[in-house]
């Protein structure tokens, strides 16, 4: 029997969204990752050039669509020998997340493990599946019904990043209990620290992680982030062969696969670096503006070295910071949301405009 699922949490939210709207000067919405910034030119050209799409989208992606996977995993991942195999589209990485258990044929009586602070999909998806999911971040700590490991660097909401070592324990763990393991790679082009700023944060894929032996180990990648392609639904898979020989075949047979035109603006998007270097920029920007008023407000910042949030408490329960902010005008996001462990954190997202961001240090440095 499948487990039931929760309500949507974010419908809690609504009363204080009201709130944070009757400010005087509107609402600052820093809530939810969804990106703000216009999707660059060069992707969306791509998109009017390819919809003549009269033939139904190749499932594997196309010819194109396989190699720009390929050639940007090795220039900015530093993921070599990667083959058309090893490489899958998929309809954003949010589905990924929410059907990989169900795809792979867990359920009953297996575990599934995620972070601690974690993006609730994780455990909606080990539900959907009817497996059974443990928030848990030492390897030491998983137990020998796990079948399927989440990692999520640099990780939402708490900025995370795993290094190469890390990964590498929590590859060898993995192996020595049978099970698959995932890394949510999503926002591996934003980090803030020890040089991230510069290149993008380690992959689990990276042959300093596992050499060349990808057996039972994937990444997941999104083009929403870097290349504002949010309503694109842009993502994809890749690694283990025989993992993803066996998801394209339920997602042919359930008719799960990307529409040709956005798998032309994947192509553009993949190949042009700059526009990824401007957009990351932009939140970096914003960073430096937000970051010192949310301290000067009180908050200590956790974590929060890469990605698009600010993982932050005041020491206070996380509903009363989302009350205290919400009389502020702005809104944020509950750490109960993302894990039992976090009662007293809120999220913070960088996704609002330069003018939004700005007002929301204004009002937090005023009190």
């Amino acid at each position: 029997m499948l487990k039931p699922l929760p309500d949507y949490p974010w419908d809690q939210m609504v009363p204080f969204a009201a709130r944070a709207r009757d400010h005087a000067g509107g609402i600052v919405d820093l809530s939810i990752g969804s990106p703000v910034d216009p999707t660059p030119e060069v992707i969306r050209r791509a998109l009017a050039r390819a919809t003549d799409a009269h033939s139904y989208p190749q499932t594997a992606g196309t010819p194109e669509l396989q190699r720009a996977i390929i050639d940007w995993y090795e220039r900015r991942r530093g993921v070599t020998g990667l083959t058309e195999k090893d490489v899958l589209p998929t309809i954003g990485s949010k589905e990924m997340v929410a059907l990989l258990p169900f795809m792979l044929g867990f359920g009953a009586g297996d575990t599934i493990v995620h972070p601690r602070a974690a993006y609730p999909t994780y455990s909606i998806g080990a539900a959907m599946a009817g497996a059974d999911a443990l928030a848990a971040d030492d390897p030491a700590d998983w137990p020998e019904t796990t079948k399927l490991v989440w990692l999520n660097s640099p990780g939402n909401p708490d900025g995370r990043v795993l290094s190469v070592d890390a990964l590498r324990t929590a590859v060898a763990r993995a192996r020595e209990l049978g099970a698959v393991i995932v890394s949510d790679e999503c926002y591996a082009e934003l980090g803030w620290t020890d040089g991230w700023d510069a290149r993008p944060t380690p992959s689990i894929l990276d042959p300093r992680v596992i050499g060349q032996d990808r057996h039972n180990v994937l990444a997941l990648y999104s083009l929403s982030k870097q290349s504002n392609m949010a309503g694109y639904r842009g993502a994809f898979a890749a690694g283990c062969a025989d993992l993803l020989a066996r998801v394209l075949t339920v997602r042919k047979h359930a008719g799960l696969m990307l529409p040709a035109p956005l798998q032309a603006a994947m192509v553009a998007a993949l190949g042009d670096d700059e526009h990824v270097i401007v957009q990351r920029r932009r939140y970096q920007a914003r960073r430096e503006v937000l970051l010192p008023a949310l301290v000067a407000a009180g908050f200590q910042i956790t974590r929060s070295e890469a990605g698009l949030y600010l993982w932050a408490t005041e020491g206070r329960p996380a509903w009363e910071s989302i009350g205290r902010l919400a009389e502020r005008g702005i809104l944020a996001g509950p750490g109960p949301f993302y894990g039992d462990g976090y009662p007293r954190h809120v999220r913070f997202s960088l996704t609002a405009t330069d003018e939004r961001i700005a007002a929301a240090a204004t009002r937090l440095r005023a009190g």
